[in-house]
Order: C-alpha cells, then sequence, then structure tokens
C-alpha cells in the first residue's frame, strides 16, 4: 500500500521500489499455530516434537523475518496464544500508530476477533483482514492466526 500510495503521488519506478523495500524490511510477522503437526508434515521438526507437542496440545508462535521463519516460543491454549501475539506486537510498536494485516487459516471468526482486539488495543493507521496464502495455509495448518505489522517511526 505504501507503494501503491507513492506511485499515486507522482513517485518516479526507482522512487516507488525504494519505498516498498523499506516497508518490507519494517513489517514483523507473528502467527499462532493451532497445531504442530502440519510443520512436522514440512519437515521443519522432528517427530519426536511433533508427538509430545501434540499429547501437550503446544501452540507455537513464530515470527518470519528475511522469508525464514523463526521460533519464539509456545503457549498452552489458544486465548494464551493470543494474549502472546499481543504482547510481542505491542512491545515492538508501543504507542506508535501501526499498518496492521490479521491473517488466518480457514479460521475467518477468530481472525475477526483477533482484528477486533488490534483495532481497540493498538492506535492503528490501517487494518486489513485476509487469509493467509495457499502455501502458509498447508504449512502451518487450519486455525493459524497471524498479524503483519510494522509502526510509524
Amino acid at each position: 500500500m505504501a507503494a501503491a500510495r507513492a506511485a499515486a503521488d507522482g513517485k518516479n519506478l526507482a522512487e516507488v521500489i525504494k519505498v516498498a523495500e523499506e516497508v518490507r524490511d519494517r513489517v514483523s510477522l507473528i502467527a499462532l499455530l493451532d497445531t504442530v503437526r502440519y510443520i512436522y508434515r514440512t519437515g521443519r521438526i522432528p517427530k519426536i516434537a511433533a508427538l509430545v507437542g501434540s499429547l501437550l496440545n503446544i501452540k507455537p508462535i513464530f515470527t518470519i523475518s528475511s522469508g525464514i521463519p523463526h521460533f519464539m516460543t509456545v503457549v498452552r491454549n489458544r486465548k494464551r496464544g493470543i494474549d502472546q501475539l499481543l504482547k510481542i506486537m505491542r512491545d515492538k510498536v508501543g504507542l506508535n500508530p501501526v499498518h496492521v494485516a490479521v491473517m488466518h487459516a480457514y479460521a475467518p471468526d477468530e481472525g475477526e476477533r483477533l482484528k477486533e482486539r488490534i483495532s481497540s488495543e493498538f492506535n492503528c493507521t490501517e487494518l486489513w483482514f485476509t487469509e493467509f496464502s495457499p502455501v502458509m495455509g498447508y504449512a502451518c495448518g487450519t486455525g493459524t492466526l497471524g498479524a503483519a505489522f510494522y509502526s510509524e517511526e
């Protein structure tokens, strides 16, 4: 959107690309998975970790930077996971205005509730709601929730 706004403001192609790259480098993505089953299927965790994670109902939280997923923490239930996701987001943006895209994988009602919480708890300049891409849905599984965001500095 920042690149589109730059183009609409009359910036040339090089300037539009520069704006897009600057925003891309500032975006954080945090995702809460509903289960470890799908990340095992993609080969990202060993079988024993998947078995223990499933038995304990572990819900991983991860972030992606430079296209690579990074494990952050785990929680034992969905409510704590959403609370933790929002805490991590709050730690990164503070009280600054924030641009946010809330995403879900086949969980539109839960995604909508996450969007409403973000709207009420953060100073949102933009707030979008969408589905994860098919690749993310496959890799992370049904029920995954996430927020991609960057703050204005």
